[in-house]
Order: structure tokens, then sequence, then C-alpha cells
């Protein structure tokens, strides 16, 4: 039995944008968020409040949340890499906080130089101020299905990122394909062994799309039950011509296979292949979405306005 509904939540105006080399205007990224909630997007990863030196796509994060006119029953993340950052993340009034541990070591030393179990920890006092403040706290464990720098990564490293992710507080579990290796019976495994530690309203999906599975990795999820998954819109999320490039799922895709099956979305395609049209142009390309470039390939007119 696959799910009746599913939860999508947009991560392109933080985890698709982040990775754009040119800088995108303030206005763009927040018309960006306007036009995903105008298109039943109901969870939207915002913007991250990392440090400009590292990120300086998201310096204007502040900018952004202030700027963002909020509709009632939508949740705006953010991504909050410490303290410093949960500290903008309160100010910016964001619904939910995101955390990230990766499931492999040699992962973890290269990208933030200390051990999976070290960088876990330094997220405690993040998780347990989110907490105070009534904020959710949502993790995403990256390179769940493989890492570029070890190869293979096992089923017992994510249960055991997770363990230690549910035991500082984390509220939901989000199992990362960072660079898009996996393939579906796999993913079943990973999901099975996360589906014993998470309760299903709490655990959700991320795959890439860089060989071509992510599709089948969310139907393999669905048929387990997972009803929760990250897609963005326009498949934003690392430059097609960047070598190596992992692009995130596309949103437009993920919701025209949910429909096909008959799953409630509350997203309307038309709109979001708009959503997903606006930014490809802002951008200077298109779309990374088979079906958005479908769907406006049979229009007569492509209206920006």
């Amino acid at each position: 039995m696959l799910p009746t509904q599913v939860k999508l939540v947009d991560v392109g105006p933080r985890d698709g944008l982040q990775n754009e080399a040119t800088p995108i205007a303030t206005e763009h990224k927040i018309e960006l968020i306007h036009r995903l909630q105008a298109a039943g997007l109901r969870e939207i990863e915002a913007t991250s409040f990392v440090s400009p030196k590292w990120v300086p796509q998201m310096g204007d994060n502040s900018a952004v949340m202030a700027g963002i006119q909020r509709q009632a029953g939508v949740r705006y993340s953010v991504l909050t890499p410490n303290m410093k950052g949960f500290e903008g993340a309160l100010e910016s009034r964001a619904d939910e906080v995101v955390i990230f541990a990766a499931a492999s070591e040699a992962f973890s030393q290269r990208n933030i130089n200390c051990s999976i179990a070290e960088s876990i920890e330094r997220f405690r006092p993040v998780v347990e101020a989110a907490h105070a403040n009534q904020m959710k706290v949502r993790a995403a464990v990256s390179c769940a299905l493989g890492c570029p720098y070890q190869g293979e990564v096992s089923v017992d490293a994510v249960s055991d990122v997770v363990r230690r992710l549910l035991d500082i507080g984390t509220d939901h579990i989000g199992i990362a394909d960072t660079i898009g290796v996996g393939t579906a019976g796999r993913v079943k495994q990973v999901m099975e062994s996360a589906m014993k530690l998470v309760p299903l309203a709490e655990l959700s999906g991320h795959f890439h799309d860089t060989y071509g599975q992510a599709l089948t990795n969310i139907y393999a999820c669905l048929e387990l039950g997972v009803h929760t998954f990250d897609a963005s819109v326009a498949g934003l999320g690392g430059c097609p011509y960047a070598k190596g490039a992992t692009g995130n799922v596309a949103t437009e895709d993920v919701v025209y296979l949910l429909h096909g099956l008959g799953i409630q979305t509350g997203i309307d395609l038309d709109k979001l292949v708009d959503a997903g049209a606006y930014i490809s142009q802002v951008l200077g390309r298109k779309p990374a979405s088979r079906v958005a470039n479908a769907i406006l390939s049979k229009r007569p007119t492509i209206h920006h306005s």
C-alpha cells in the first residue's frame, strides 16, 4: 500500500541556490519562495545561517527571511550549522532549524574537520536552544548511500548516526543521498533500518539525481510507507555543467510521479512549473526538470510575469 498523501519539502531556495556560482538578488529568492507557496508548497527550506565567508550566496539570509510574506500553514526552515547560525534563525523567526551529520567519517573530516560523533555533539546546544524556543529540529544524514571519499557507507554507519542524532533530541531525520549513487534495493535497506529507530511521520528521503535514480529511489521509499521527501524546484542544486555536479531531484518530476500514482500533495503542478521557469530564467538556463520542460514545450507562450 502506497501512502495516500505525501509531504514535499522544497529545498530549492537553500540547497538549490547555495550551489549557484553567480550571486542571485535577494528579491529573486523572495519571489521564488512566494511562487512556491502559491503553488501549494507547505514546507520551504528558505536559506542558511552559515558564515558568508563559506557560502557567500546565503549572505542575505536575514533579508530573505524578513522579505517573505508569510502564509498561514507554511513552515519556513533554515540551515543552522552552529549556535551563531541558530541566533540568526531565532531572530528571523524561522519555524524549524535544519542540522546535519555525515554517515561517512571521511566526509565529516574533509568537510568540517572533525569526527561524526564530535560534529553531532556540537549540535546539542542548538537542539536545546531550538526546543526552548518551540522550534522543531530536522536533521539530514548526508552520504547515507555513499561517499565521494570513502565510497561505500554501511547501513550500520547510517543507523549509528541516526541514533546519535536522536540522542541529542532531533525531532525529524532525513536520509540523504548527497551524491546520488544509491539504487532502490540499497535505499530500502537503509530506510528499513532507519524505520526501526524513527517514527514514519518523522522520517524523510532526500535524493540527488546524479545517476538518474532519484525517482526510482523515491518510489522504493513510498513502498515502505515513507511519505515525506525533499525536492528542489527546477532541479536546482549544482550547475548541470559543473564536473560531477549533483542536482537535487526536481520537485516538478516528483509531483508528476505522485499525482500519477493518485497520491495527494496539495501542489498545483502548473504553478510549480511557473515557479521553476521563473528562477531558471533568472539563472539564464532551462529548468533541470524533464516534466517542467515537457510542460513548457506544450505551452503556446511562456509567461514569466
